[in-house]
């Protein structure tokens, strides 16, 4: 279970993000700027973490008379292998990808549209799954998936307010962080499973960061930009957005699957809606209120029928 609210809590805390991106455009920052300040708060956060678990590590390794690969929980870490970091490194590329393209597509579509098109990959991780095992999703994954495609149109406003400031671009952004979220469930799954979470976190943000800074320069280093208002922003997002799902996607991805964290992930969606109302002040409708409560039962379905199942000992009927 730990592993499951692993999940669900760095999803969470993605449905923050939209929030303070908008307060930072508020001020005038560019994109790059923004993801910039952003990555480079978890980057330094991550690698803190790894270097307080091998600090740990070695601690444990001494008192307990072991090798310096093994801790005191009993859990064995290996050494990472250049190959095996730049494996994760690529495996951090997709978040920062999603990150670029939702927060630019919000400058041309509503953020109601724009969580619409994200939550897409809700169905597209499942393909991609499905795609890669050659196997069809069970009947309870696909009811979840209806149920939470349906809450998400609610949720977001967009059975009240139809079609109207539909932009090409935005709409094209929007899909675009779709399938890159989906790839970064994943990856994050897939890449040096056996990893110590920490570890696998550091590498995979360090390779987001290089490539930001490949796409947009962090000048903001330079000109003393970073230590005005941005530093705030970035400080949220980089806690928000680039440490603590990064960790705790890293902790339970490997454990639960990526189809069904592709699922759980939908918990960013409430939050979004939620801090959108409180922070921002915008106007909640009572429908939008019933689509967040239908992503939430989507969200919990297939945990509630797992437990119906182990307390009553019925046969399934999703098989």
């Amino acid at each position: 279970m730990k592993y499951y609210l692993a999940v669900l809590a760095g999803a969470m805390s993605y449905g923050i993000l939209s929030t303070i991106v908008v307060l930072a455009y508020g001020q005038g920052y560019q994109l790059g700027e923004v993801v910039g300040s952003q990555l480079m708060t978890g980057f330094i956060l991550s690698w803190l973490l790894a270097i307080y678990t091998k600090f740990r590590q070695n601690r444990g390794a001494r008192k307990a008379g072991q090798r310096q690969d093994s801790v005191a929980s009993g859990q064995v870490f290996q050494r990472l292998t250049w190959k095996q970091c730049l494996l994760l490194m690529a495996a951090g590329t997709p978040t920062v990808i999603t990150g670029l393209v939702y927060y630019e597509s919000l400058r041309y579509i509503p953020a109601s549209l724009a969580i619409i098109l994200l939550f897409q990959f809700t169905w597209i991780s499942v393909l991609i799954q499905a795609a890669i095992k050659r196997k069809r999703p069970e009947k309870l994954t696909l009811l979840t998936l209806v149920i939470l495609l349906g809450g998400t149109l609610i949720a977001a406003g967009f059975l009240e307010n139809g079609h109207s400031g539909i932009h090409i671009r935005g709409i094209a952004l929007g899909l675009m962080s779709a399938v890159s979220y989906s790839l970064f469930v994943l990856f994050n799954g897939k890449a040096v499973s056996n990893a110590h979470p920490a570890y696998r976190s550091a590498w995979m943000v360090t390779g987001g960061l290089i490539l930001l800074c490949i796409l947009f320069p962090p000048t903001f280093l330079f000109n003393g930009l970073i230590w005005s208002q941005l530093l705030v922003f970035g400080l949220l997002l980089g806690v928000f957005g680039a440490f603590i799902p990064s960790v705790l996607f890293a902790t339970g991805v490997p454990h639960i699957g990526g189809d069904m964290a592709g699922i759980i992930g939908a918990a960013e969606l409430p939050v979004a809606v939620l801090m959108s109302a409180i922070v921002l002040h915008e106007q909640v409708s009572g429908l939008q209120w019933l689509g967040v409560i239908i992503v939430l039962i989507g969200v919990a379905l297939p945990e509630l029928y797992k437990y119906w199942l182990s307390r009553s000992g019925s046969k399934t009927i999703f098989s």
